[in-house]
């Protein structure tokens, strides 16, 4: 009885390692999403304070691939990669639209675009994060790109780094394009 009860936890430590030993090499950002080659979610988002358009599922669906950038003026990341979705939003010719993700006063959003610059072609308010579940957003940033029917191809969790732009964004952008 006693050899029984001390080999339970060799055991399940033993499992508990193999488990982890499989999963050593994986991309951390790389979040498998049920939305993947699904249409994007029906969504119709208020524009910023300030602006006349607001962002909706039919900005997605112009036949053209476009990428949506979900962001928030408290999330510290989402500044740190802000140079690169502008990057993104000059190198790659298609546009990139903003998701505005729960932030507790609007003009927030206003203000931070307006410091760091606006690389978006349109940008929607999603105050509640409603638009954002509907998404699959686990936190902000995340970074979808869309074909031109609205399917979404892809989705990259956390900030964009120089690497992920060039490695992986661009090329599935230009692949995308045809």
């Amino acid at each position: 009885m006693r050899f029984s009860i001390a080999v339970i936890p060799l055991v399940l430590f033993a499992a508990l390692a193999g488990v982890f030993l499989l999963n050593i090499d994986k991309d951390a950002s790389v979040v498998p999403s049920v939305l993947i080659d699904k249409p994007a979610p029906e969504f119709s988002l208020p524009p910023l304070p300030g602006r006349d358009k607001g962002l909706s599922r039919a900005d997605l669906t112009k036949g053209e691939v476009s990428v949506l950038n979900v962001f928030a003026s408290w999330c510290v990341p989402c500044r740190a990669e802000h140079p690169l979705i502008k990057r993104l939003s000059r190198e790659a010719a298609v546009p990139v639209y903003g998701l505005n993700y729960k932030e507790k006063d609007p003009e927030d959003g206003v203000k931070w675009l307006a410091e760091l610059g606006d690389p978006y072609a349109a940008v929607g308010m999603d105050l509640s994060g409603r638009t954002g579940i509907d998404f699959g957003v686990y936190g902000v940033p995340e970074t979808f790109i869309i074909d031109g029917t609205g399917q979404i191809r892809y989705k990259h969790v956390g900030p964009v780094t120089v690497e992920v732009l060039e490695k992986v964004l661009l090329p599935k952008i230009a692949e995308l394009k045809g």
